[in-house]
């Protein structure tokens, strides 16, 4: 039964007993103040997601680094000061049984122009003519300001362990400052940081290790990666592959597979028939992946139905299965696919019907992002609520240079 498959327990690496196989895929929250300390509405978000029987949510994209934010409204922790608060957010995340990481980031180069004009990356590599208005103008990174960076994950990490989560992600896909330097496209450099593919997998490594460093031996680390990075000069699968079994052998509890950058977002859409098929974007890269690889193995992308979600685990190919926009509309879909099985929920492109807004191509994730908020405040989301109240909300409040700052998300 669906319900068999999606409720079985699984052990992690580290001993860590994850009751379903059903992972909350971190999102980015935005419910961060201007200052970007924890919000309080961020323990009732993730209380809110815990109670709908997620197995193991991971939070969305928080900061190592203040002055180096992927977009308004993160959260970042660079020490203790709001140690408090975390732990709050911890028990919250807990309070049904499951787990709960923290997913810990550093945007690189992708970051909106209105937020830092100087943005950072391993070479000082121009976006491309969609992007390059938007988008901060990055230069490279020195070799300290690198050893700084490593440092700062490690620190967070240990913050987050002191507050009780379960283990944290590093942010390794979707264009961010760990892909940047696994990519040949964006990481040019010639010293040990970059130059050959060994040299361009030293950073995320190095991530790794002082991560491991910091915590204890109970505590999680997991990595989210891309399969591609879908752009020309960009990672390629085989490289990927490789990156991931040298990532697994620094002690990752879970791998969750991704794809694209926001320059070629492919974990935005199915690229082909097969995918549309079978629903998960990247099903095929781990399906190539399993055979050299022990570490659990995750897929988020495109899932929509638990008849699909079981069907990926039955094969072997994943061990679980990641979930993220059906969670925003429907904070109970957990329960209801392990107490039924095959339910689904239908995601749509939001469109306001306004030609230039929807031309833009960010308003579909505002409205996820708006929807996160209500439950924050402890609303539910409504899933039918027309995109033109979210372009409205967005151009009240902050201009119509919030949709083209969005695209570094």
């Amino acid at each position: 039964m669906i319900q068999d498959t999606l409720g079985a327990p699984l052990t992690l690496p580290n001993g860590q007993v994850v009751p379903n196989r059903l992972l909350k895929s971190a999102m980015s929250e935005t419910i961060g103040p201007l200052d970007n300390r924890v919000p309080e509405t961020m323990k009732t978000l993730y209380g809110r997601w815990a109670d709908g029987g997620i197995g193991l949510s991971v939070t969305g994209n928080v900061m190592i680094d203040r002055q180096a934010l992927g977009e308004p409204g993160n959260v970042a922790i660079e020490d203790d000061r709001d140690l408090d608060e975390l732990k709050l957010v911890a028990q919250a995340g807990k309070r049904a049984g499951g787990l709960i990481y923290v997913q810990l980031n550093h945007p690189g180069r992708q970051v909106p122009r209105f937020l830092n004009e100087d943005a950072v990356a391993p070479s000082a590599v121009p976006f491309g003519p969609k992007m390059a208005s938007s988008m901060a103008i990055s230069r490279a990174l020195t070799d300290a300001e690198i050893e700084d960076i490593v440092q700062r994950f490690a620190t967070a990490a240990h913050v987050c362990e002191q507050a009780g989560f379960d283990g944290v992600q590093i942010h390794g896909a979707h264009g961010y400052l760990v892909g940047q330097f696994l990519s040949p496209l964006t990481n040019q450099r010639t010293d040990r940081w970059g130059g050959t593919e060994d040299h361009r997998r030293r950073f995320p490594l190095a991530v790794a290790r002082a991560i491991r460093a910091a915590t204890g031996d109970g505590f999680g680390m997991a990595i989210k990666i891309n399969s591609a990075d879908f752009q020309r000069g960009g990672t390629s699968e085989d490289e990927s592959m490789r990156s991931i079994q040298a990532l697994a052998a620094e002690g990752m509890d879970f791998i969750e597979v991704s794809g694209g950058t926001y320059e070629a977002p492919a974990m935005m859409g199915a690229r082909k028939k097969s995918t549309v098929e079978r629903e998960a974007y990247f099903l095929e890269f781990a399906e190539k992946l399993r055979s050299s690889l022990q570490v659990p193995l995750c897929v988020t992308g495109g899932f929509r139905s638990g008849a699909a979600m079981a069907a990926a685990i039955d094969s072997g190919a994943v061990d679980m299965v990641g979930i993220a926009r059906t969670v925003a509309v429907d904070p109970d879909f957990p329960n209801r696919l392990l107490n039924d099985g095959d339910v689904r929920v239908e995601i749509v492109p939001r469109k306001t019907g306004i030609g230039p807004i929807d031309a833009i191509g960010i308003l579909d994730l505002i409205w996820y992002e708006r929807q996160i908020k209500r439950m924050s405040e402890g609303r539910d989301p409504i899933p039918d609520e027309h995109p033109i109240w979210t372009a409205l909300g967005v151009l009240k409040t902050h201009g119509f240079d919030a949709f083209r700052s969005r695209r570094a998300r």
